[in-house]
C-alpha cells in the first residue's frame, strides 16, 4: 500500500471517532480491506493515531454494531463478510473495550499496518475519510434463497433472543474447563440444585435486585417456564385441589400452558398501561390462589407496575392468602428510570398494622412473626428468574427463590423427589463459576450498552407512525407496535414474511383466543445494528402502506 490508509485531520470538526468509523467503512467498501483481513488492534492505533484508546474502542463498536468487522474477546480484529444471508445472529460482531487484542500469530497476511497516522502535512488525503452508502444484502437472489427455506427468515426478530456476542469466550471456555475439572459424581445432581449455584445465585439477586435471600431459598430449575410448573404443581398438592391462578391478559403464552399441564385453572387479568390492574383482581368472585405477575417489564406490552400499586398487590395476597409469583425474566436490562424493587424484596421489608391482613397470612401458612431483629420475612413472593435472556436460552437455566412457607416449600420439596433435576451438573457447575468470577456481571454491563444502543434504533425508526402506536421500550430486549386493526397487522406481517423478516402477532400473546389486540412484537437484541436498521426500514414501510384508516391507536 503505497500511503496512510487512515488520515486525522485535526482541523477537521468531526470527531475523531467519526473520521475512524469513516476511513474504516471507505476501505472496507472499497476492496482496500478485504473479508478476513486483521486491523490494527486498539490500543496499537491509538498509539499511532496520538488518540484516546477509548475513541478507537468506540469506533469499532460502532462499526461491529454496523457489522463492518468481527470483534471477539481475546482475539484479532477482522474485516467481516458483507454478503450473504442474515440468519440469527450473523454480522453481530462486538467488542469489550475494557480488553486488548493481540496482533500476533500467523494466518494470512494482514492490514494491521495499513491503518497508520498521517504526517501533518497529509490534509489532502481527506478523500479517504468520505463514508460510502452501506451496501444492501436485500438482493434477489438473497430473497429467493431465503423464501426457499420459509422456516429460516432472512432477519430473524422474533423476541426472546438476545445476543450472544458480547459473551467473552475465554470466561466462557474457563467456566466449562472448571466445570469438565470437577470429581466425576455417581450419582444425580442435587435436587435443588448444586450448593455453589445455589450460592451464587443467591448473591447474584442480592447484587442485581437488591433482594436479600440465602442459598437455602434458591431452587435451580430448567427455565421460568419449568420453574412455574413447578411451582404451580407444588401448590396444586399443597391445597390437594385445582389451583386457581390469575395471569396477566396479555401474557407470557408458554407460562400458561406449563401451569395449564400442571393442573391449574387459569383466570386471566386485563393489564394496563402500568401492567396488572389489581382493581380487577380484587373484583374476582373468587380468590386467586395464585398470582402470576411480571411486574418490572409486564410481558409483551412493557408496563412497568409503580412500587404503590406493588404494595397494594402484596396487601391483597395477604389478604386472600394468595401466593404471587414474580417472574423476573428481563430486568438485569433497564433502559428508563432505575430498577423498581421486587416485589419479594417488599414482601419482605413491608409492615401492616391490619389485624385483619396478619391472620389471612397466618390462615395461608405463612409464619406472620418477624426475624429476632425486627426484620419481616418474605412470605407471599415466588421470585422467578433465568439466564436464558442474559447469556444464551442454549443452556435452559433459570431459579426461584422460595418464600419463608415451609408448606410451599415441603409441597415443592416433594415435587423434586419424584424426578431427578432437569439441569445437568456441569451446566450448574459452569454457571457457577461464570457468576463467581464476576464474568456475568461485566457481560450484562456490556450487552446493556448494546441493547441501549439498539432500543434508539427502534425509536428512531417506528416512533411517531401514523396509526400505530410504540410501546415495551423502557426495559428489555423486545418491543410492540400497536396497529389500528387486525387487517393491518395481516398486512405487515405477510409483506415482511414475503421479505423473510420474522416477527410475532401481539394477539398470539392474548389469554382469551380470538381476543387479543391488534399489533406486532418485536425483538432487537439478537442481530446486528446493519441487519437491525435493514429490518426496521422494511416494518416502517409495511406499516406505512399498509391499507388501513390512519387513526391514533391509544
Amino acid at each position: 500500500m503505497d500511503g496512510p490508509l487512515l488520515v486525522i485531520d485535526r482541523l477537521d470538526e468531526r470527531p475523531v471517532v467519526e473520521q475512524i468509523v469513516d476511513a474504516m467503512r471507505d476501505a472496507i467498501l472499497t476492496g482496500t480491506l478485504q473479508p478476513g483481513d486483521r486491523v490494527a488492534s486498539t490500543r496499537v492505533l491509538a498509539a499511532e493515531l496520538g488518540t484516546a484508546r477509548s475513541s478507537v474502542v468506540s469506533a469499532y463498536e460502532q462499526l461491529a454494531g454496523e457489522g463492518y468487522v468481527e470483534l471477539r474477546q481475546g482475539a484479532p480484529t477482522l474485516v467481516a463478510q458483507l454478503g450473504g444471508s442474515a440468519t440469527a445472529s450473523g454480522g453481530d460482531g462486538e467488542y469489550d473495550g475494557n480488553r486488548g487484542e493481540s496482533d500476533a500469530g500467523g494466518g494470512r497476511p494482514t492490514a494491521a499496518s495499513a491503518l497508520r497516522v498521517a504526517p501533518p502535512d497529509a490534509s489532502a488525503a481527506r478523500a479517504n475519510l468520505t463514508a460510502a452508502p452501506a451496501p444492501s444484502t436485500t438482493g434477489t437472489a438473497a430473497t429467493t434463497a431465503t423464501m426457499a427455506n420459509p422456516s429460516s427468515p432472512r432477519i430473524d426478530l422474533l423476541p426472546g433472543r438476545p445476543s450472544t456476542v458480547r459473551i467473552d469466550e475465554r470466561a466462557w471456555r474457563a467456566a466449562w474447563r472448571h466445570a469438565a475439572a470437577a470429581e466425576i459424581p455417581s450419582d444425580d445432581p442435587p435436587r435443588f440444585g448444586e450448593p455453589v449455584l445455589r450460592a451464587a445465585i443467591a448473591a447474584h439477586v442480592r447484587h442485581a435486585r437488591g433482594f436479600a435471600c440465602e442459598p437455602d431459598d434458591v431452587i435451580v430449575t430448567a427455565g421460568t417456564s419449568e420453574a412455574t410448573a413447578l411451582i404451580g404443581t407444588a401448590l396444586g398438592d399443597r391445597l390437594g385441589a385445582r389451583p386457581l391462578i390469575a395471569v396477566e391478559d396479555p401474557g407470557y403464552p408458554n407460562a400458561r400452558r406449563m401451569l395449564a399441564r400442571a393442573g391449574a385453572d387459569l383466570v386471566p387479568v386485563e393489564v394496563g398501561e402500568d401492567g396488572l390492574r389489581i382493581d380487577l383482581l380484587r373484583r374476582m368472585p373468587r380468590p386467586a390462589d395464585a398470582i402470576l405477575v411480571t411486574p418490572s417489564h409486564q410481558y409483551p406490552l412493557g408496563g412497568r407496575l409503580p412500587v404503590a400499586a406493588r404494595l397494594e398487590l402484596l396487601e391483597h395476597a395477604r389478604r386472600t392468602g394468595a401466593l404471587v409469583i414474580e417472574d423476573d425474566y428481563d430486568s438485569e436490562f433497564r433502559h428508563v428510570g432505575p430498577p423498581m424493587p421486587t416485589l419479594a424484596s417488599l414482601d419482605s421489608t413491608a409492615a401492616t398494622d391490619d389485624p385483619a391482613a396478619t391472620a389471612a397470612t397466618d390462615a395461608g401458612g405463612g409464619r406472620s412473626e418477624g426475624d429476632a431483629d425486627g426484620r419481616r420475612e418474605n412470605r407471599r413472593v415466588v421470585l422467578v428468574g433465568s439466564f436464558s435472556k442474559i447469556l444464551t436460552p442454549w443452556l435452559r437455566l433459570g431459579y426461584a427463590v422460595l418464600p419463608r412457607d415451609e408448606a410451599l416449600r415441603a409441597a415443592v420439596a416433594s415435587v423434586r423427589l419424584e424426578s431427578p433435576s432437569p439441569v445437568p451438573g456441569i451446566v450448574q457447575l459452569a454457571v457457577a463459576h461464570l457468576l463467581t468470577t464476576g464474568a456475568l456481571r461485566r457481560h450484562i454491563a456490556a450487552t446493556r450498552r448494546d441493547y441501549a444502543h439498539r432500543r434508539l434504533l427502534v425509536l428512531a425508526a417506528l416512533d411517531g407512525l401514523p396509526g400505530a402506536h410504540l410501546v415495551g421500550l423502557d426495559g428489555g430486549l423486545h418491543a410492540v407496535l400497536r396497529l389500528p386493526s387486525h387487517e393491518a397487522v395481516d398486512a405487515v406481517i405477510g409483506r415482511l414474511d414475503a421479505e423473510g423478516i420474522a416477527v410475532a402477532r401481539l394477539a398470539e400473546y392474548s389469554a382469551v383466543v380470538g381476543d387479543g389486540s391488534p399489533g406486532i412484537v418485536l425483538g432487537y437484541a439478537g442481530v446486528g445494528d446493519r441487519h437491525l436498521a435493514d429490518a426496521l426500514e422494511r416494518i416502517r414501510s409495511a406499516v406505512l402502506s399498509a391499507p388501513t384508516p390512519v387513526a391514533a391507536v391509544r
